[in-house]
């Protein structure tokens, strides 16, 4: 025979562990997106396309140029801002990460400064 002193600990014990479990399994998850990498596929043929990227600071950022033509001029991209400069190969896609820091927009060019593009960083 179970006392009444007893049996309240069992009922709480069963009442208590119910409430984690059900806490544990409603509590909202941490944004999984928040923090994903942010990327973005240019195309290198004369021109970025596009040309205009716009991403959030404080958060990964990859970048992925695809060269399609051949010229000397396309050969690399430079984004002065972030002291990163690469050489884009043809044909195949070139990745640049970066994280931006600050606010603004960014210019980045080939390696002569004659294809240009800009880099939105927003809150």
């Amino acid at each position: 025979m179970i006392t009444q002193p007893r049996l309240n600990f069992v009922l709480l014990s069963a009442a208590f562990a119910t409430t984690l479990l059900h806490c544990n399994r409603t509590a909202p998850e941490p944004a999984k997106t928040e923090r994903a990498v942010q990327e973005v596929k240019i195309t290198v043929k004369g021109e970025y396309s596009p040309d205009r990227i716009t991403v959030k600071k404080d958060r990964s950022v990859r970048l992925m140029f695809y060269r399609e033509d051949d010229s000397d001029c396309t050969a690399e991209v430079v984004f002065p801002d972030f002291n990163v400069k690469k050489e884009l190969a043809v044909k195949k896609e070139t990745v640049v990460e970066l994280i931006p820091q600050k606010e603004g927009e960014f210019t980045f060019a080939c390696g002569m400064d004659m294809l240009k593009g800009k880099l939105v960083v927003e809150k």
